[in-house]
């Protein structure tokens, strides 16, 4: 390599690794929201999968972040080998070294988080630019070096777009079909309706329930508590409403494990129907009635992983 060319190499890597700092440190109004009121974030534990492939229909701005995250440390895998001969162990070992030196100062200085998916992207884009740099840099520069180099970049991107799409899909729990929280059989407190099930107005809407009914009708208060075993992640859905009553103060609750989810009287609520769905990991759920309120069609579609 040339003394000129090393030179204009050297000053290129200098300000790219400045852009990329400024990235890092400075964009995105990081100073601006910094603040020394919330405990240091480290994210020590990944929460998706490096890149996933595009939705050519609906590309959003989380997939162009994730691509960022490991293309922008691509020319790092090229610059630093081309420049400072060095082993793919010694380079990628001071890689990370550096990346967690950077990803611990963002978080001490409130400008970003420490985050071990980012230090995983940056990884594996520094490792895409160092097999190009060994593919289309040495031990010879060709025009046919440099298309191989660039097509071996987009091959590693694709394989790692392909196996984050097996490790998500190992990982990710899917819906399973919607059943009547009756169907548990753990059941106290109140027993709901589930047979020959009665319709009922509201705000002038006719209602007509599928699965079940809860009711405190006739009664101040009525609690139906239902456990679902060991705790399970699931979809609740459920349709509520409050009949017109006007010497009725009237309200609705749910709690999952002791925590509120839902609470709401007739005063704050004038639709006829209120729809809902939750999505909640729960042992014990709890639903309190109080006065002249409908709850209807309540069930529950447990999240499972695909061999479970």
């Amino acid at each position: 390599m040339g003394v000129k060319l090393r030179k204009i190499l050297i000053i290129g890597t200098i300000l790219y690794t400045l852009l990329i700092l400024y990235f890092l440190f400075f964009a995105f109004n990081r100073v601006e929201h910094a603040t020394s009121q919330y405990e240091y974030t480290f994210m020590l534990i990944p929460e998706s999968v490096p890149l996933l492939f595009p939705d050519l229909f609906d590309l959003s701005f989380s997939w162009f972040y994730d691509f960022g995250n490991i293309a922008a440390f691509i020319p790092f895998g090229v610059l630093f080998p081309l420049l400072y001969r060095t082993h793919f162990k010694k380079f990628i070992c001071l890689f990370i070294l550096t990346i967690f030196v950077l990803e611990s100062l963002q978080a001490l200085t409130f400008l970003g988080c420490f985050d071990v998916a980012d230090v995983i992207s940056n990884t594996l884009g520094a490792m895409i630019g160092f097999c190009a740099y060994k593919i289309g840099f040495s031990p010879e520069i060709t025009r046919r070096s440099l298309f191989t180099s660039a097509l071996s970049v987009v091959v590693l991107l694709v394989g790692i777009m392909g196996i984050s799409e097996i490790i998500d899909l190992t990982l990710k729990k899917s819906e399973r079909p919607v059943q009547g929280l009756q169907t548990l059989e753990k059941l106290t407190g109140s027993m709901p309706t589930t047979h020959n099930l009665p319709s009922f107005t509201i705000a002038g809407k006719n209602i007509i329930p599928k699965m079940n009914l809860y009711s405190s009708e006739g009664e101040d208060i009525k609690k139906y508590t239902y456990t679902l075993g060991d705790k399970k992640e699931v979809w609740l859905y459920f349709s509520f409403g409050f009949p017109q009553n006007e010497n009725s103060s009237s309200e609705l609750m749910i709690i999952a494990d002791g925590n509120m989810i839902l609470q709401s009287s007739e005063q704050y609520s004038s639709q006829a129907e209120l729809n809902n769905t939750a999505l909640v990991t729960v042992k014990e759920i709890t639903f309190i009635l109080k006065g002249n309120v409908k709850l209807w069609d309540v069930g529950f579609s447990e999240m499972k992983h695909w061999w479970e």
